[in-house]
């Protein structure tokens, strides 16, 4: 072993790999050829993937594959990188290889040479027992792991990320019961329109995001179903008979999850589909979620010269030039983020879209960006949850002296004065500055007791036919 290297050697031939490195010639290779983004792979992937080699290591030595002593060093090394452990050599750059392979050969690698160590070993040492290939990847193929991994990459996390969704949507219908007695004017086309309470809007904001957690936990469930066992294009060649089934029931007791077998060992390395269907669901929320910072952002406008009905907590001065002015910088980050995930979503469809014949060769790519998803989502959340929802409170002032100025309060004469004189009504309020009572008994059209019974700003915002019957109809 030459100072600071040592010789490892695949089937192209040897290859000069840092003497601590866990990982070897194949890993080494990977970094040479692909210096990309300087990035690493997400802990998501690493995971899943020790998880899958523990499993596998397990089942090959039940059914008598895999001798007992590598199996247990082989389980062992894989259950240290599950706790975290080796991180620092799991090296090959996201964008890479097709399919996962330099991927799969770190984890092979990295796992051989660490299960090697254990059974007393060295690094150098040309009679180590335990092969990357031939033990650590024994009845398994990039081709049946990465998908797999990137399934339960996604389990690993998504109780994570529905539970920062439960938190924004509690968050939100906190502050629902809270603004309930705001009246304000409501707005569609941004102009004004009827009245609505802030409790309304953000009683609709909750529920927006609660439904966006039902599109993501049902999809993720589908990455329950599990295609283990393919091996190279689901025809199950090397592996035993025994290995897929008996693959789905340990990895299920190793999670606690309740997987199943994908039915269709080739559909599962030919289809992307679950994976880009719950990419899709958390495109959706981002999609919710920009609206609802747009929102938040417009309505805490000004806070002079806009709609200054939302207070936003103020975490941080907002200019550099500008004393005293405080930006919305939740609401702008949690666009930001959406924004990203939203172009990472952009690039999961697309990949998966552009698998040929027996195989996706664009599982990195696939992988990486729903990992990022899942990782920027789940702190832009909880972020926006913590440091701007909770500390909202309503500019009650603001909000009824703008709904004292709206002439569009003069819809709800409609049934009594027709809409055409409403129409003109309103006209005159806006051109004159009169109210809509001052105009309406200057023209003679309802007595002031009249309207003062139909104006009842609140029970507007409870529907019905405003003065027909009890609680307006």
């Amino acid at each position: 072993m030459t100072q600071g290297f040592r010789t490892e050697k695949d089937s192209l031939g040897d290859v000069q790999v840092p003497a601590s490195a866990l990982y070897g010639a194949q890993t080494q290779r990977a970094v040479q050829n692909f210096p990309i983004s300087g990035l690493r792979p997400y802990p998501a992937f690493v995971w899943a993937m020790a998880v899958i080699k523990r499993a596998a290591a397990e089942v090959n030595c039940d059914l008598g594959l895999l001798e007992a002593r590598a199996a247990k060093a082989i389980m062992a090394a894989a259950d240290e990188v599950i706790a975290g452990k080796h991180a620092e050599h799991f090296v090959v750059d996201p964008f890479q290889a097709g399919a996962g392979t330099s991927h799969n050969m770190n984890l092979n690698e990295v796992l051989a040479n660490r299960a090697n160590q254990i059974l007393g070993f060295t690094l150098d040492d040309a009679k180590k027992p335990v092969n990357p290939n031939d033990h650590v990847n024994m009845a398994q193929s990039t081709n049946d792991t990465i998908p797999t991994a990137i399934r339960l990459g996604a389990l690993w996390r998504v109780n994570d990320l529905l539970a920062a969704i439960d938190g924004l949507a509690d968050a939100l219908a906190q502050k629902a019961i809270e603004f309930d007695d705001v009246v304000k004017s409501g707005r569609t086309h941004l102009q004004d329109a009827v009245p609505v309470t802030m409790g309304q809007e953000f009683g609709a904001y909750a529920l927006a995001v609660q439904n966006d957690r039902e599109r993501v936990a049902t999809s993720a469930a589908r990455l329950r179903r599990i295609g283990i066992g393919g091996t190279a294009t689901g025809s199950g060649l090397n592996a035993h008979t025994e290995y897929h089934p008996r693959m789905v029931t340990t990895l299920s007791r190793l999670l606690g999850q309740d997987l199943r077998s994908s039915g269709n060992l080739f559909e599962s390395m030919q289809n992307m589909a679950d994976a880009a269907d719950f990419s899709s669901a958390i495109r959706t929320l981002c999609v919710t979620l920009t609206r609802i910072a747009n929102d938040f952002r417009l309505l805490a406008s000004g806070p002079a010269t806009g709609f200054d009905e939302l207070r936003l907590p103020a975490v941080q001065p907002g200019s550099s030039i500008m004393p005293g002015k405080i930006n919305p910088v939740l609401a702008e980050m949690l666009n930001m983020a959406c924004f990203h995930v939203q172009g990472c979503d952009h690039t999961v469809t697309l990949a998966a879209q552009a698998g040929q014949l027996e195989l996706n060769v664009m599982m990195p790519i696939i992988a990486h960006n729903l990992f990022e998803m899942m990782h920027v989502m789940i702190g832009a959340i909880n972020a926006f949850t913590s440091k701007c929802v909770v500390g909202l409170s309503a500019n009650r002032e603001k909000a009824s002296g703008w709904l004292a100025k709206n002439a569009i309060l003069v819809t709800a004469l409609n049934r009594e004065i027709g809409y055409a004189n409403g129409a003109a009504v309103a006209k005159e309020s806006m051109a004159t500055g009169k109210t809509i009572k001052e105009v309406v008994i200057e023209k003679g059209l309802l007595s002031p007791e009249r309207i003062d019974e139909l104006l009842d700003v609140h029970a507007m915002t409870k529907g019905g036919i405003m003065g027909f019957g009890a609680g307006g109809g």
